[in-house]
């Protein structure tokens, strides 16, 4: 192998050195064009194809508008040419996309949602044209059947017969569906669902019919026998209708308690029941009415009154015939009995007189038709019941304290409404219902008292708690008051005790001083020298400048005894 490569290097190295200038760069063209080619070829490869959703073009603006509208509804990119063609990013979402569309029978009918053969050869037959054809059909439709989301798996068979000479002679299109749903789709009780895959069918195959065509799931049970569903579609009718009386009734009742709650309390009104009765039958009237012809309106300018006329002549026909003698009757030939009624020939002749007017007039009147149509949805019958209670009042004595049951619990009385207010309650209520006796409208109103046990019982349970704290907060206060009156009086004692513990004392220093006293002054008087201590000769000095103070400024002496008795 390396050989190889060094003999064909050898080879180019020696041409490459023979050419001339021009051929060098003739061959350097040419590699950088087919590079250049390449380049452009992988690059136009690599960028995302687009797949028409139809293969004709959309002339209907309306129907273009109402399939952008659907895709956009859907999240589906899309782009829209000249020519009415609209493009998706991938085949997956053309299916999915031809799908939505056929199901929301947004498919103009004039369109061909399915590739034409562009491919041909010289050599095949119509036979096989047909084949091709229907095989390409099939395909398509179990593609497009296969990319709805509730599709596990799908085969279709379609049997096309060959066109006859005759049309009484020609055998109908067939097509049998089996589907395989996926494991929790509601298909198989969809009718929507299955009324789209017939139509996606029934447009994709020219003339065949939708009874034509079975669809059955994997047990073989047909799905499009819309027939034998009446009954489940009579259902599913009665269980909508029912949701949308119990909706009704719900807004009834939710309006009748709000007007009512805003009059009485929150807890003294009840619904008992209400009853709507729906007619959901759709009724339409025609109605022809007969009006006067205006040949002019009137002028309110001028009181001019209006020129009306019952009918204008289109056509009048008179026919007068008058007769007088005796009339020819003819008979039948010799010897035979003539042809003249028995009626006729009782008068055959008389001679008589025959006078005949007639007069035919054709008029023109006004027509006017118009055809009415009923709300499919109307009220036949209401029927409502409320309780209303009373109020309950509890019983206070003079002094405004509540009264009190020998059980401990507070006494109450209840007050009943009176006629008057239930007789208001019940217009009102007739009021808010649209009220009509010939219907057998039915409005029900009664006082009734409501058991109100267990709230009785609470707030009684209440009372005594609160009955038992005030007990003891009075306890306590009671308590508290006796103690500080305790402590006061201890203290009006103790210091009436310290007062007088603190006089004796006095007294009986001042009886010591004045022993005292009277021992040093017989001692002085005697000339006995008596010895002192430190303590005693300060104490005399204090006493006598206390007393000399005194004599000297007796006021402010009181003034400080005042203030050291104050203090203590």
């Amino acid at each position: 192998m390396n050989d190889f490569i060094k003999r064909l290097l050898e080879q180019v190295t020696t041409l490459w050195g023979k050419w001339s200038l021009i051929q060098r760069l003739t061959l350097i063209g040419i590699v950088v064009a087919a590079i250049a080619g390449l380049s452009l070829i992988t690059v136009m490869s690599a960028q995302p194809s687009r797949v028409a959703l139809i293969n004709s073009a959309i002339k209907d603006a309306q129907a273009v508008v109402a399939i952008a509208a659907r895709l956009d509804q859907e999240n589906i990119p899309y782009t829209q040419s000249e020519d009415g063609h609209i493009y998706v990013n991938d085949q997956k979402t053309a299916l999915r996309a031809r799908v939505i569309l056929f199901r929301e029978n947004l498919i103009p009918t004039q369109t061909d949602p399915f590739a034409i053969f562009d491919v041909e050869r010289w050599t095949i037959t119509d036979f096989e044209r047909d084949i091709n054809k229907q095989r390409a059909m099939t395909k398509a439709l179990e593609q497009h059947i296969g990319a709805l989301e509730d599709i596990d798996n799908v085969a279709v068979e379609l049997v096309m017969p060959t066109d006859s000479l005759f049309k009484e002679d020609q055998k109908a299109t067939t097509a049998s569906v089996h589907l395989t749903p996926r494991p929790g789709s509601d298909i198989a009780t969809n009718r929507k669902k299955i009324e789209g895959i017939l139509k996606l069918i029934t447009f994709a195959i020219p003339g065949l019919k939708a009874e034509n065509v079975v669809v059955t799931d994997q047990t073989g049970i047909v799905l499009n026998d819309f027939v034998g569903m009446v009954g489940m579609d009579r259902l599913e009718l009665g269980k909508r209708e029912m949701d949308f009386k119990r909706k009704m009734e719900s807004q009834y009742t939710e309006t009748i308690l709000a007007a009512l709650q805003t009059i009485y309390k929150t807890d003294r009104v009840r619904i008992v029941k209400l009853d709507l009765k729906l007619n959901t039958d759709a009724q339409s009237i025609a109605k022809e009415e007969h009006t006067p012809i205006v040949i002019s309106a009137a002028n309110p300018l001028t009181n001019e009154p209006a020129v009306v006329k019952d009918a204008f002549v289109l056509s009048q026909s008179s026919n007068k015939e008058n007769f007088a003698g005796t009339g020819f009757n003819p008979e039948g030939p010799a010897g035979q009995e003539g042809q003249t009624p028995p009626a006729y020939k009782d008068l055959s002749n008389l001679v008589g007189n025959y006078t005949k007017d007639s007069q035919i007039t054709n008029n023109a009147i006004n027509t006017e038709k118009s055809t009415i149509e009923k709300s499919p949805i109307r009220i036949d019958g209401v029927s409502l019941a409320v309780a209303l209670d009373g109020t309950w009042k509890k019983v206070y004595k003079a002094d405004g304290t509540v009264e009190v049951e020998p059980n401990g619990n507070i006494k109450r009385t209840y007050e009943a409404l009176s006629q008057q207010a239930v007789q208001q309650a019940k217009s009102i209520l007739q009021a808010a219902i649209g009220y009509n006796s010939v219907r057998g409208d039915q409005v029900a109103v009664e006082n009734i008292a409501f058991d109100r046990t267990d709230q009785f019982e609470k707030e009684n349970a209440q009372f005594r708690a609160e009955q038992q704290t005030q007990s003891t907060l009075l306890v306590v206060i009671v308590g508290l008051v006796v103690l500080l009156i305790a402590f006061a009086v201890f203290r009006i004692v103790s210091r009436e005790m310290e007062r007088r513990r603190r006089l004796r004392e006095e007294e009986l220093s001042r009886q010591h001083q004045a022993m005292r006293e009277a021992a040093l002054r017989s001692a002085e008087e005697e000339g006995v020298q008596v010895e002192m201590s430190v303590a005693e000769r300060a104490r005399l000095e204090l006493q006598e400048t206390a007393i000399n103070m005194a004599r000297e400024h007796p006021s402010d002496v009181a003034q400080l005894i005042r203030t050291w008795m104050a203090e203590e």
